[in-house]
């Protein structure tokens, strides 16, 4: 007689179940979750083992039948199972044995052990994440190391504001990068507490040892609350939150790269492979690309308010609601971040700042009118506000009669100043170098400026906190690969 899955209904789920549920949830989870539902059973048959429910020759046999599963055997199994995983991993297992293990899935609960097999999937993934953002990082502090000494116009209120570099400015990117992973890893030792062992949700009724299933499936340790393990999937809200958060800044900065690929600014270019064209204008270069990643972070933010939704005023307990239908975009989550750090790395790899149309741009702009007004201060005692007065009007003046930043005009900057109340002793030497392109970054003295020695300094510290988190993450990396997939049928890793 076919063995029944329980007792309480005696009917299968209709073909619409299925269709619209089941059967998606089914493949979803045999191609994601699957390796992780096999580390889990093997864990527990381990903590049989030790607590004498199986016998070790038992035991070995489990291992085997589950070593031998795959998403094509258990595909084959969904029918039968009510499309339900962990009963088809089940029913497999049982099949592949010699005789009953009767007390096998003894104390058991699907509760923690999808908790369980969804957070390693969620950890693994994390753990892929920071090594494409290391990545990525790593892009963009070489591509400032070799731009740290070409002036550009740096903007503010979309207004040419002060003379920076490409350098500077990447190795804001950098990091933003370095701050995320930290982020990151913070989440990561915040949720690495194994579920197993909570049961349904108010514990379990044998002396499992939560300890060393936590260390068996690579955890820091076991999570407190039983209710906690199988009431919360707040993995998945801080994950795709600092998701969101990174997808803000990428669209910042790609915003940035629009704004200076365009045939106003003309600051950067990228190989043809990586642009594109238009269909009916043919003296255009487009750069899709961009907006592609630019599109794609935004998704960062919408997975992380449908996590949000997903959980909001839901009971503290285990339900499918908060299980399954609050992660169905996690996985999405994931793959959207991956790509946009593969897009967005292969763009720094690329990239090409052209040095002649930046010192163009800072040549015909006054972006010395901050250094003016210092130096009226320091040299001539100016107050510094009427400082600012006298460097504004010098500049429309000096506009206003055609000439251009470099063309110092002392005899200008005195009858401005002489207007506004103030003889200058030597207005040669107030305007100095003020209106100098490589001036203004020579200028700058403080930890953190455009200087180019202040940016060396600064990457030199990010490639230090780099290879620390590197470090960091690698060991994380190693410990949650001492997985139950490594368990043998003694229960040893």
């Amino acid at each position: 007689m076919e063995t029944t899955l329980t007792g309480r209904i005696s009917g299968g789920p209709t073909r619409m179940l299925r269709e619209e549920i089941l059967d998606p949830q089914f493949h979803y989870e045999a191609e994601h979750l699957l390796p992780h539902y096999v580390a889990v059973e093997k864990a527990l048959v381990a903590e049989y083992v030790r607590m004498g429910h199986v016998t070790r020759a038992q035991a070995r046999e489990l291992t085997d039948a589950l070593d031998s599963v795959n998403r094509e055997s258990v595909t084959a199994q969904a029918q039968a199972n009510m499309s339900d995983i962990a009963f088809a991993l089940e029913r497999q297992v049982e099949s592949a044995l010699s005789a009953p293990v009767p007390r096998w899935h003894l104390d058991r609960s699907r509760n923690d052990l999808q908790a369980c097999a969804q957070l390693m999937f969620g950890r693994a993934r994390l753990i892929a994440a920071a090594a494409s953002l290391l990545e990525f990082g790593e892009a963009a502090r070489e591509l400032a190391g070799r731009t740290a000494d070409l002036p550009m116009p740096g903007y503010t209120h979309h207004q040419a504001a002060q003379i920076i570099t490409p350098g500077f400015y990447l190795a804001a990117l950098s990091g933003q990068v370095l701050h995320t992973l930290r982020r990151l890893l913070a989440t990561y030792d915040g949720i690495d507490l194994c579920p197993l062992g909570s049961g349904a949700m108010s514990g379990q009724e044998l002396p499992w040892d939560r300890d060393r299933l936590a260390r068996l499936l690579g955890f820091a340790g076991p999570q407190a609350s039983a209710l906690t393990s199988v009431a919360s999937r707040g993995w998945a809200l801080e994950i795709t939150a600092e998701f969101g958060i990174l997808g803000v800044a990428l669209s910042r900065f790609a915003t940035d790269l629009l704004a200076w690929g365009g045939s106003e600014y003309g600051f950067i270019d990228l190989p043809d492979e990586l642009s594109g064209i238009s269909s009916a204008m043919p003296q255009k270069k487009n750069f899709p690309i961009l907006e592609r990643i630019r599109g794609r972070s935004g998704h960062l933010s919408a997975y992380h308010v449908d996590v949000t939704l997903g959980q909001r005023n839901t009971p503290y307990s285990n339900t499918v609601e908060v299980s399954k239908e609050a992660g169905a975009h996690v996985c999405q989550a994931f793959e959207t971040l991956g790509s946009t750090l593969r897009l967005f790395t292969e763009v720094l790899r690329h990239l090409d700042f052209r040095a002649e149309r930046m010192t163009e741009a800072c040549e015909r702009e006054f972006l010395g009118g901050f250094a003016l007004a210092n130096s009226l201060t320091m040299d001539e005692d100016v107050p510094w506000r009427r400082a600012q007065v006298i460097a504004g009007r010098y500049i429309v003046a000096a506009a206003e009669a055609g000439r251009r930043p470099a063309d110092s005009d002392p005899e200008l900057l005195r009858r401005v100043a002489r207007e506004q109340g103030f003889e200058l002793r030597d207005a040669a030497g107030a305007l100095g170098d003020s209106f100098d392109v490589r001036g203004a970054l020579r200028r700058m003295t403080s930890v953190g400026s455009a200087h180019p020695q202040a940016v060396a300094d600064a990457l030199r510290a990010q490639a230090e906190e780099h290879g620390r988190l590197v470090e960091e993450w690698s060991r994380r990396a190693a410990v949650a690969r001492g997985t139950g997939e490594d368990i043998d049928g003694n229960g040893s890793v």
